[in-house]
């Protein structure tokens, strides 16, 4: 069941908020799989939680849709009095005395903790292979990683360990998981939600984002981190709406799979009466130049001098990419930002006459464990290639949707304009309904 109909079942006095919790608690328990995906439960705030949310809904003042509905957490929130660590040796024992504002809001409206679950090492890869910590397992692949960053809060959905989750999305790492075990994953524009409580990679590009079932899970879930009224979906269609196949990179190099898969959903897409067009956008290719420089600089300039006093600690491919960021100066930094902002407002004037742009979510199908622990030069570009049209919306700061495309692990995605997230869910609705 998707959060959703499980609110509507707490609303209809079907389910039980305490007894739907003790269930996800069992469930977790005794999952063979369960403690590559969890870090750790948080059992007793689920309890309290729940019992709240029970009583509320025993005398009819629950809060919302969501109220009582347990979801996951990705370990780079805090969560007052439980370990959070962002899957690295390097903050092992801290633990925050407050919670993150987005976990404060959705507490507030009535979400229940789980949990927290295992991530790349300091968000910093596409993969979600972590040897540090643990590597999550792939629903439709045992031999594959998961995506990442947030590889534990897909897998948690996937494995059915949690109806949704909370994750973090900063070059791809909520849309990548959700795309390799078959869920919807948005990532919103930064600033949209807080960051204040979340671990940092890199603060001009982190933002927060739930992974789900659905879209209206994730429309619910928005909704809830910000304390506001969740998209309104009802009627949502694709009739007319005019969708940008984005040719310039981004459709080099797809593999036969996620070719497949995107080329069935356009298919489908264009049946329910979306306009379909291609067209380049030669900046994308410049804008991607600069992703090397801005990225690794600003986060080797928040953990450069943390990891190099335990540079033994990290997973070598991850450190290598945090210190790619000591290749460039301040200047060179300040003067890829001003260029970007610029390449920013020229991507927005070309898209401005479409709903969305549309691209495979990921090139690829998530590699082979083994093979990216044994072979550098392959983890290295498996990565990048993986996580390179995520990363064209983080670049460009978009609003960003992906769904399942019916072929495993291949997903189809979506990017409007920033700030747009509602329009955004709605036309994503509409697609979720034509793509079955």
């Amino acid at each position: 069941m998707t959060a959703a109909d499980l609110g509507r079942g707490i609303e209809a006095g079907k389910i039980n908020a305490v007894e739907l919790t003790e269930a996800f608690l069992d469930a977790i328990e005794r999952h063979p799989e369960a403690k590559r995906i969890y870090s750790r439960t948080t059992p007793r705030r689920a309890r309290s939680m729940s019992v709240a949310a029970a009583d509320r809904a025993k005398a009819g003042q629950r809060i919302g849709l969501l109220d009582g509905v347990p979801i996951s957490w990705k370990d780079l929130f805090d969560a007052s009095g439980a370990p959070c660590e962002a899957g690295s040796a390097l903050l092992a024992g801290r633990v925050p005395e407050t919670d993150a504002e987005v976990l404060t809001a959705a507490t507030a409206q009535g979400l229940v903790c789980l949990g927290k679950t295992h991530m790349s090492e300091l968000a910093f890869s596409g993969m979600g292979l972590n040897p540090v910590t643990a590597t999550p397992p792939n629903v439709n692949d045992p031999k594959a990683v998961p995506g990442g960053s947030s590889s534990g809060a897909a897998a948690s959905i996937a494995f059915g360990l949690a109806p949704a989750g909370i994750g973090s999305d900063t070059g791809g790492s909520v849309r990548i998981p959700a795309a390799w075990n078959d869920l919807v994953g948005l990532k919103t524009t930064s600033g949209r939600l807080s960051l204040r409580g979340v671990v940092p990679l890199c603060e001009r590009f982190d933002t927060v984002g739930p992974l789900a079932r659905s879209v209206e899970d994730c429309a619910l879930l928005l909704a809830a981190m910000e304390g506001g009224k969740p998209a309104d979906l009802a009627g949502a269609s694709l009739k007319g709406a005019r969708l940008l196949v984005l040719e310039t990179m981004a459709l080099d190099d797809v593999r036969a799979e996620p070719a497949r898969g995107f080329e069935g959903a356009v298919e489908g897409l264009a049946r329910a009466g979306a306009r379909i067009e291609t067209g380049k956008i030669p900046e994308v290719e410049e804008a991607m130049a600069l992703s090397g420089l801005l990225f690794t600089a600003e986060a080797y300039g928040i953990w450069g001098k943390l990891i190099e006093t335990a540079p033994e600690k990290m997973f070598p491919r991850v450190l290598e990419r945090f210190r790619a960021g000591l290749a460039f100066s301040g200047p060179e930094y300040v003067a890829g930002w001003r260029r970007m902002n610029e390449l920013r407002q020229i991507w927005d004037r070309k898209t401005a006459e479409y709903d969305a742009v549309i691209l495979p979510t990921s090139p690829i199908l998530p590699p082979e464990v083994q093979r990216m622990l044994d072979d550098k030069d392959y983890f290295n570009h498996e990565n990048m290639l993986g996580l390179r049209n995520t990363r064209i919306g983080n670049m460009f700061g978009v609003s960003s949707l992906t769904l399942p495309t019916g072929q495993p692990s291949c997903g189809i995605m979506f990017f409007a304009g920033p700030m747009q997230e509602e329009r955004l869910l709605r036309l994503g609705s509409a697609a979720e309904r034509a793509l079955g």
